[in-house]
Formats: structure tokens, C-alpha cells, sequence
């Protein structure tokens, strides 16, 4: 009977050492390094733009551009151009509104299809940030970001719409943007962003 009690002790032990051992090689999560990207909230598209979905979306873009920049995180501007029809870059119509708090330092792209990341430097200048995880908040919901959150997650990118602060032509089409995608609201946010701040 004890050399049954040893045997089984025995075969306990070494299990038990092959799933510690097990588990201490399993390498550990990539930590998050997350950028916001905001798209496109350009004079020229801004008329074109639900006023319920503008209302709160500009306030929102804000909160979350300072959400970011109090965390130490990159925030990335994307600005839209048509090749031969505009806007021209340095015209007023291609300018972000003077209300929203992007910054001349922020690394600015310039895109001329609806996602952000096709023959633009934005993956490179990502790359370079080492972020593995993009926010996307801007207009149109139903466009360009929508294409972008997609391009993103084909480039093995972890892509949040930020709830509320994007803006498309019709609010209803920008809740169903929502509904359809991985989103996030502004305190689980800033949860994470503190967290990841900590890391």
C-alpha cells in the first residue's frame, strides 16, 4: 500500500511540475499600444452631416483626442482628398474646424480612397509608434471610417470604433455602424487607456 502511495505521489508530482513548466512557457499577451486615429472631420464634409450626429460627436472627438493625449497615446489625423476635384490641401475646406484639438505636431495623412491605411503612410507611421491597437472616431461612420476599421483589422490591427464620436449623414445608419462593429464607449476607455498608461 505505501509503495502505491509513493508511485501516485510520484506521478502527481511530475504532472503537476510539466503544467507549471507548461504554463511558464507560454509567452505573455502583447500589451496593448493603442493610437486614435481621427478621419476626415474636414470643413467640407461637415455640412453634409446629421446635426444629431455632429452635436455629439464633435464634443465627444474632443473628450477623447484629451483622453488620449493625458495618457501619453498618439493621436493620428487623416484628412480626405478627391485628385482633381479637392479639397485642396491648405484650403480652408480641407482644414479640420478650428473647435477640434488636433495639434500641427499630431502626424497628419492624407488619403484619396475611403480607407485611411490604402497607399497612405498611415500603417508605417502606426508601425513605427509600435501600435497594435487603433481607435477610430471621425466622419462618415458609414465611409471612410467604416473602410478604415476594416482595412485596420486586415492588417492584424485590434480596431474600436469610440462610440458617440463619429458622425455620418444619418444617425440611424451611424447607430447601426455601432451595432455591427467592435465599439467602445468613453469610461471603459479610459479604464483601459490608464491601465495600458501603467503597464
Amino acid at each position: 500500500m505505501n509503495r502505491r502511495i509513493v508511485v501516485l505521489s510520484l506521478v502527481v508530482l511530475l504532472v503537476s511540475s510539466a503544467l507549471v513548466a507548461s504554463a511558464a512557457e507560454k509567452p505573455a499577451p502583447p500589451k496593448m499600444k493603442p493610437a486614435l486615429v481621427v478621419m476626415d472631420v474636414q470643413n467640407v464634409w461637415l455640412p453634409y452631416m446629421d446635426e444629431k450626429d455632429k452635436k455629439v460627436g464633435m464634443d465627444m472627438i474632443n473628450h477623447v483626442i484629451a483622453l488620449f493625449r493625458d495618457n501619453g497615446f498618439p493621436v493620428i489625423r487623416v484628412y480626405h482628398t478627391e485628385p482633381g476635384e479637392g479639397p485642396a490641401p491648405g484650403t480652408e475646406a480641407f482644414e479640420f474646424p478650428k473647435t477640434v484639438a488636433v495639434r500641427d505636431d499630431d502626424p497628419k495623412i492624407v488619403k484619396n480612397y475611403g480607407n485611411a491605411f490604402k497607399k497612405t503612410d498611415l500603417d508605417k507611421v502606426l508601425r513605427e509608434k509600435g501600435v497594435n491597437t487603433v481607435f477610430l472616431a471621425g466622419l462618415s461612420a458609414v465611409g471612410c471610417v467604416l473602410a478604415t476599421y476594416q482595412g485596420g483589422d486586415d492588417l492584424d490591427y485590434n480596431v474600436f470604433m469610440v462610440k458617440h464620436a463619429l458622425i455620418s449623414h444619418d444617425a440611424t445608419l451611424t447607430k447601426s455602424v455601432y451595432d455591427i462593429c467592435s465599439t467602445i464607449s468613453y469610461g471603459p476607455l479610459k479604464l483601459l487607456l490608464e491601465t495600458a498608461r501603467a503597464q
